[in-house]
Parts: structure tokens; C-alpha cells; sequence
């Protein structure tokens, strides 16, 4: 029986995952930094009678991962699939973020899931067989304003990612990345919930403060997580594939447009795509979506 290892499943995409794969017939451990807020899922998995073995695992704490990986084996003689779905996201301009929060993001959204994939690998090579799957985001594809430091992490494990595929195939083990648009989880809530993260005196705040009102405007249209566990499910489940999958119809035609364009054409998109022209023009904060002189 498949086992599967997978991270951030608290909420979101970790959580339907875990559903996903147990559902399928896999052995389940669904990790999370802090065990007080693994109610939903437990509950999830109570009501359709699943077998979820549920564990502790902190992103930042690579010194711990060994024995996590060393208990899911000892467990289950196996792991066959590690799905790296937790990460954090912390909006702001580029200027105004401290070297603390580029240092923490890059820690949990790119250390972790590499180390995390570094101590599952000498067990994938003695089974002769994997698969390693990383959630990334169109920021690991496209940057746009006030997510520099997501971004960079993101573009990180991409690459990553890609050069490992080519390390790891000989023995049989795939890797892959999930491309995901705007999806109904909490990586923006902190941003969304309260106050913006803005210092009063930052420049950059007009810029901020409107991209982040029209992120809250598209939530309404934002993709739900279950169609992400059922599609981590199966790529585990294939026999090759491509390195990176699209998570939903946005993605899919991002990342074709994106991946068509010369510099120029990508960077005249990107700027359609945020509506940050006005910034970049020195005009004012729209008002009713128009920039006024």
C-alpha cells in the first residue's frame, strides 16, 4: 500500500490531500507544525471513517526531520510519496520587508521542503522508486509587486525542483510541481484579517494597500482546495509526466502565456495582470479602478 508523507495539513491544501490520498486507499501521515489545530482534519476523516495518522512536523525545525521520516518508516517499512505543501506568505514591499521575514520565508516555503526531501531520499533510492511533490504557486512563475519575498522563494524551489528531477530519475523516483492560481485557503489571512503589514511612513503603502484591495475582490472567484488534493493524487498515481502541473484553469493559461512571451511581452502582461501601471506612471491611487493624473 502507498505511503505518503505530507506537510501543512491544517487547513487547505494539506488537508484535502490527506483526504484525498487516504480515500484512495493510502497510508496517511499528515504533518502539521502545531497538533492543536489538527480538530478539522480529524473530524474530516472521522466522518468518512479514514485512517489519518496525524504528526508533528515544523518546517523551520529541519533538526527534527530525520525522525520524522525515520517513524513513518519504522511505521510502515516505506514512503513513497512526500507531498511539500506548507508554507507562509508575508506581503509587503521589497524595501519595507526586514531581513527576519525574508529569512523566515525562505526557511519554511524553500529549506524545509528541500531538507525535508533531502531525508526522504535514501529510502526512495532503496525502494527503487518515488515521488516528490512541491506546491508551488504562479509566483514561483511570475513576480508581481508586494510579494518579493513569496516570490523569491518560490522561483527558488522551482528551480530546484527542476534540477533534482534530473538527479533522482535513475532510480525511478519522479518529481513534479503544482502550479496553483488563487485558491480558497488561509495563506492570506494574516494580510486580509487585520491591519495592513505597512509601516505609516513607507512610500510603497498606495501600492500595497491597492494591491492587496483587489486581491480581496477576486476571493470570491478563488478555486476550492479539494480539487488540489484530488489532483496531488494523481500525480502520485502516474506513471511519468510533466514537471509542472497546473492546478486549475487560471494556471493553465498563465503559465502557456507566460512561458510564449519574450521579456518585453511577459513584462507588459505581468504589469496588465497586477494594474500597477498607475504606480509605475507616478499617478495617484485609483479610485473606481481608474488612475487618476
Amino acid at each position: 500500500m502507498t505511503v505518503v508523507l505530507i506537510t501543512g495539513c491544517s487547513c487547505g491544501f494539506g488537508l484535502e490531500a490527506a483526504l484525498a490520498f487516504a480515500r484512495s486507499g493510502a497510508h496517511v501521515v499528515a504533518s502539521m507544525r502545531d497538533l492543536g489545530r489538527g480538530a478539522a482534519l480529524a473530524g474530516a476523516a472521522q466522518a468518512e471513517a479514514l485512517e489519518i495518522h496525524i504528526a508533528a512536523l515544523d518546517l523551520a525545525k529541519p533538526h527534527t526531520f530525520a525522525g520524522v521520516v525515520a517513524d513513518v518508516i519504522g511505521r510502515h517499512g516505506r514512503l513513497d510519496v512526500l507531498v511539500n505543501n506548507a508554507g507562509i506568505n508575508r506581503v509587503g514591499a521589497f524595501e519595507d520587508t526586514t531581513e527576519a521575514t525574508l529569512r523566515e520565508v525562505m526557511e519554511v516555503n524553500l529549506f524545509g521542503p528541500l531538507l525535508l526531501a533531502k531525508a526522504v531520499l535514501p529510502q526512495m533510492r532503496r525502494q527503487c522508486g518515488g515521488c516528490i511533490i512541491n506546491l508551488s504557486s504562479l509566483s514561483g512563475v511570475a513576480g508581481l509587486p508586494g510579494d518579493v519575498s513569496y516570490t523569491a522563494s518560490k522561483f527558488a524551489l522551482e528551480g530546484a525542483t527542476e534540477a533534482l528531477r534530473h538527479e533522482v530519475d535513475r532510480w525511478g523516483i519522479r518529481v513534479a510541481l503544482v502550479e496553483a492560481g488563487l485558491h480558497a485557503t488561509n495563506i492570506f489571512a494574516d494580510a486580509l484579517s487585520g491591519p495592513l503589514p505597512i509601516p505609516d511612513e513607507s512610500p510603497y503603502r498606495p501600492l500595497i494597500e491597492e494591491r492587496m484591495a483587489k486581491l480581496a475582490a477576486r476571493l470570491p472567484e478563488a478555486f476550492h482546495p479539494r480539487s488540489v488534493g484530488e489532483l496531488l493524487v494523481r500525480i502520485a498515481q502516474a506513471k511519468d509526466g510533466p514537471l509542472r502541473w497546473p492546478a486549475d484553469a487560471v494556471a493553465k493559461r498563465v503559465l502557456g502565456k507566460l512561458f510564449a512571451l519574450d521579456d518585453a511581452g511577459r513584462d507588459a502582461f505581468l504589469r496588465e495582470v497586477a494594474g500597477c501601471d498607475w504606480w509605475s506612471q507616478g499617478e495617484s491611487q485609483p479610485e473606481n479602478g481608474e488612475a487618476a493624473p
